[in-house]
């Protein structure tokens, strides 16, 4: 299926500089209109719509920052690069305050303009992805924001407070919890609850991608800053303007690239790999991660400084096991979304079942009942079940006699579990797997030693 003809109007007071900008526009799929001054140009605006717009920045009449200030006034829409002969750094971030996206300096070679508007092509997707997809979860009718969170609890009660009162600001905040507690569910309730709701919510995770990319992937880069930029790369800050930028794991950091985003924060501007200027960028940092960051920042792999820039207010979650008051609450919020992604009826739970899922320590947080949910819907094809036909890992979670109710020992065999799997699934590889656990390797030998496996 063919794309829809994105279209662009360009506005130059040069006859010669718009015919090159229509042949090398239109040859790449775009649909040209030409305005040969800013009055001009504010005409058009008013009779069609278009979804970029390419002004020259000296002109008679209008100039392109008096354009631009119109346009904003009139409420016209369209994504504004300017461009000029005569600029400086000054013009260019003067053009940025006033809502231009983007600013070209002339003379400009043909490619070099379609990277412009690609680039901006690629962030005006993102955006109107990110309106579908919002108009989509109101359609649904699932509850936004802090309503979201499944919880009953006083202390997750007062953690929601604190999140509102910091969701009026843009200060960064410091999600802290366990594996599986629901660190990014927070920061999304956090961006919704926040007057930046409107912008795009992105995330990414620092662990997942290599030391050698993040920074790209971070900050962006022009085209040639190394091998394989074959293209300027707007990069997730810039991608996430007006919006909230999760970093999730963020104790896993480079420590080489942990200056570049204390500087973000400090100065509010962005400097893509290989580029000579900053950007300014208007993004709310939102960090997460399991890791002791005070720890960290003792033994020299996080710095001090980014630590409380980053934790200028910081949501710590309790792990479920230390709030058994939601166990139930978030069962029956999670059984019916369950029950219809697999296509069967909402089972009924038995009083044992209820009682056995409280009993159990929870080590994966909501994450584990998830899946203990969904292997139980998968496996059980009964409407009632019972606490047999729950399963943890491989072991039913039956209620034990009031004798043997010992959570040290209920404790032993789910880490027994937990090893062997990971051992399982690693191909016996210790060090590896010691990864999965997210322990030492020397506390998984000590372990296999102590339960002679």
């Amino acid at each position: 299926m063919a794309r829809l003809k994105r279209q662009i109007l360009v506005i130059d007071d040069e006859a010669a500089l718009r015919h090159m900008l229509r042949l090398v526009l239109e040859r790449d799929g775009y649909a040209i209109t030409e305005a040969a001054s800013g009055r001009e140009g504010l005409d058009r605006l008013g009779a069609a719509e278009y979804d970029f717009i390419l002004c020259d920045i000296r002109m008679p009449e209008l100039d392109g920052l008096a354009f631009l200030g119109e346009k904003v006034r009139l409420g016209h829409g369209g994504t504004v690069i300017m461009m000029s002969a005569y600029g400086t750094i000054d013009t260019a971030v003067e053009c940025m305050k006033q809502g231009a996206y983007d600013y070209v300096s002339k003379p400009f070679r043909p490619d070099e303009i379609l990277l412009t508007v690609r680039k901006a092509e690629e962030r005006l997707q993102l955006r109107q992805e990110n309106v579908r997809l919002r108009e989509d979860l109101q359609r649904s009718g699932r509850p936004q924001g802090t309503a979201a969170i499944v919880h009953r609890s006083a202390v997750m009660t007062g953690l929601l407070d604190t999140l509102r009162k910091a969701a009026a600001t843009s200060v960064p905040v410091l999600v802290l919890g366990e594996t599986g507690t629901g660190k990014e569910l927070v920061a999304r309730a956090l961006h919704a609850e926040s007057p930046r709701r409107d912008r795009p919510f992105l995330a990414v995770n620092c662990s997942a991608i290599p030391a050698g990319l993040l920074e790209s992937e971070l900050f962006g880069h022009v085209r040639g800053a190394f091998t394989g930029a074959d293209r300027d790369r707007t990069g997730l800050f810039g991608a996430a303007e007006g919006g909230t930028l999760l970093l999730d794991e963020i104790g896993d950091l480079p420590l080489e690239l942990q200056p570049k985003l204390l500087r973000v924060l400090q100065e509010g501007e962005v400097r893509r790999v290989g580029d000579s200027r900053a950007q300014p960028v208007d993004v709310r940092v939102v960090a997460a991660t399991a890791v002791d960051l005070r720890q960290a920042v003792a033994q020299g792999r996080f710095r001090e400084d980014l630590f409380y820039r980053l934790a200028v207010v910081t949501l710590e979650l309790p792990p479920l096991r230390r709030r058994p008051e939601d166990l139930l609450p978030l069962v029956e919020a999670l059984l019916p979304r369950l029950a219809a992604r697999f296509g069967r009826p909402v089972p009924t739970l038995t009083a044992a079942a209820l009682q056995a899922l409280e009993r159990h320590p929870w080590p994966g947080n909501v994450r584990e009942l998830v899946n203990v949910l969904e292997k139980t819907l998968v496996l059980c094809r009964e409407e009632t079940v019972d606490a047999g036909d729950i399963l943890i890992g491989a072991t039913p979670l039956t209620n034990s006699d009031p004798g043997e109710l010992s959570l040290k020992k209920a404790t032993e065999e789910l880490e027994r579990d937990y090893i062997r799997r990971a051992l399982a699934a690693t191909g016996g590889n210790r060090t590896q797997a010691a990864r999965l656990l997210e322990i030492s390797l020397r506390n998984l030998l000590y372990k296999l030693k102590e339960y002679g496996e």
